[in-house]
């Protein structure tokens, strides 16, 4: 598959989910009455929704990264050259932009504005960093089943994730970047950023280190 088509699939992949992701969170608001727990609901229950489709459709050409996470794991572990997976990383910052900004576009808000919704402090960093964590080991150990259930556990696993942790698990660095510029439900002050991502990447990096260590002892049996 050409890098073109990769990039390509990427980009609609992200974009997508975080049309899923703000415009969810935008309508649960919207028709929850100023009840916050049915609108993460419906924000949970969307994102995990569009994530299984969005991976079962895109993985077979991109890989369905949509996370410079993932991309950074896999450039880490040799599997991607440094040029394709910065190609990875810059594609999906920008498509995750864009996402936003049609979200907008389509719920009549204002293209870009930051976000007023705080989340930082310690507990939202440590929650971030377990969100992070859980992803990547999701996607390592069940990809070793099928590839075909990856869709599946990683999409279940982020909606139980909206629940379990305190941070309602971004779990993904262009995202994270990507909702600090929408002041609605799904948003985040873009003081926090720069702590989500850092707890997200020392997350991934753990979870791949911890990850390869149990299918070694694995497969050393």
């Amino acid at each position: 598959m050409s890098i073109a088509r990769r990039l390509a699939a990427e980009a609609m992949g992200t974009a997508f989910l975080l049309a899923v992701v703000v415009g969810s969170g935008i309508m649960g608001q919207r028709l929850s009455g100023g009840n916050d727990a049915i609108a993460l609901l419906g924000n949970s229950i969307a994102t995990g929704a569009g994530l299984a489709v969005l991976i079962f459709l895109f993985a077979p050409i991109s890989g369905a990264h949509f996370n410079p996470a993932v991309t950074l794991i896999e450039l880490i572990e040799g599997k991607m050259p440094l040029s394709e997976a910065l190609s990875y990383i810059a594609v999906q910052i920008i498509a995750a932009l864009v996402g936003v900004a049609a979200t907008h576009l389509m719920f009549g808000e204002v293209l870009f504005a930051p976000s007023d919704h705080a989340r930082i402090g310690p507990s939202q960093l440590w929650s971030e960093f377990i969100a992070t964590f859980g992803l990547i080991l999701v996607i390592k150990l069940s990809s070793r089943r099928s590839a075909n259930v990856v869709p599946v556990t990683v999409a279940a696993y982020i909606t139980a994730a909206y629940w379990f942790t305190a941070s309602t698990s971004f779990a993904n660095p262009a995202v994270t970047i990507a909702r600090s510029l929408t002041p609605t439900f799904a948003g985040i002050r873009p003081d926090g950023v720069v702590g989500f991502i850092v707890a997200q990447l020392i997350g991934a990096y753990v979870a791949a280190k911890f990850s390869a260590w149990l299918i070694g002892s694995e497969a050393k049996r």
